[in-house]
């Protein structure tokens, strides 16, 4: 590496650190008013590297930091993908190619039908990425925009944190996004490492502030049934039982169900999302 991309990187990663708001850190000012910029050890810390190096990094000194290093302090200085392609390249790696947001695969038959006898309780089949793949009539009453959406945009984790249907819709949305999001990340734990799964985290992180700090608190979390309550705007407040199903022979797929709670009248206000 020459000394002007050297010298580049070094300035690059030390503007970004400077910028950097403490709180997306869940870290205390520095002094009593300064919000934003990570001392240099903490960067360095959450990098995985010795303070010397990583200020030698910053002063374009000659050194040579491996791919995963740079890596590293991309995901830790929250870097969007052009600037932690631009750090790779400055450090003399080719950027990898970026996966895009794949269709999910067609659900089988069977899968369908169940979810249309599901009706007129909302319910829907999840992917392993929590693509939405499949839906019945009462799923498409509660919520419109999963027919409108493209297929590769139909993400129950993008609808959650970008969507403001879904946000009006949720009186506890903040306790429910985290929950959803803990949920998600006990399943992912193998797949941590996948293309689609950081193409996923990447994406979200950039449309949604408030997913990178949920994401950021790793929280994990197994699926429980539960109660779950909607304010939707035509059928009224609904109390259902969220449940979620494995068919057997489609073991990669979730089929999640709302069953309507017998103590409100929302089995009489889920027939009209049918309507819808």
């Amino acid at each position: 590496m020459t000394d002007g991309p050297r010298t580049e990187l070094g300035t690059f990663l030390r503007r970004r650190r400077n910028g950097a708001l403490r709180a997306d850190y869940d870290l205390p000012p520095l002094g009593r008013k300064r919000t934003e910029g990570l001392r240099r050890e903490e960067i360095a810390f959450l990098s995985g590297v010795s303070v010397t190096w990583y200020t030698w990094l910053e002063q374009g000194r000659d050194i040579n930091p491996s791919r995963q290093v740079i890596d590293a302090i991309a995901v830790n200085l929250r870097l969007t993908e052009p600037e932690h392609d631009y750090a790779l390249g400055l450090a003399g790696f080719t950027p990898p190619p970026r996966p895009v947001l794949a269709e999910p695969a067609p659900v089988p038959a069977h899968v369908q039908h169940l979810l249309d006898a599901l009706d007129p309780a909302p319910a829907f089949a999840l992917t392993p990425h929590w693509d939405i793949a499949a839906w019945n009539r009462a799923y498409e009453g509660l919520f419109p925009a999963v027919r409108e959406a493209a297929a590769s945009q139909r993400n129950l984790l993008q609808f959650i944190f970008t969507d403001p249907w879904v946000r009006s819709m949720l009186p506890d949305w903040e306790h429910t996004s985290r929950q959803f999001l803990a949920e998600y990340r006990s399943e992912a734990g193998g797949r941590a490492g996948g293309p689609q799964h950081v193409r996923l985290v990447g994406h979200l992180r950039a449309e949604s502030e408030e997913f990178s700090r949920a994401w950021d608190a790793h929280e994990v979390e197994r699926f429980a049934s539960r109660r779950r309550e909607f304010l939707h705007p035509s059928a009224g407040k609904l109390v259902f039982e969220q449940v979620n199903i494995v068919p057997q022979d489609a073991p990669d797929l979730h089929v999640v169900s709302y069953l309507p709670l017998p103590e409100s009248d929302t089995r009489a206000a889920a027939a009209r999302l049918l309507e819808n």
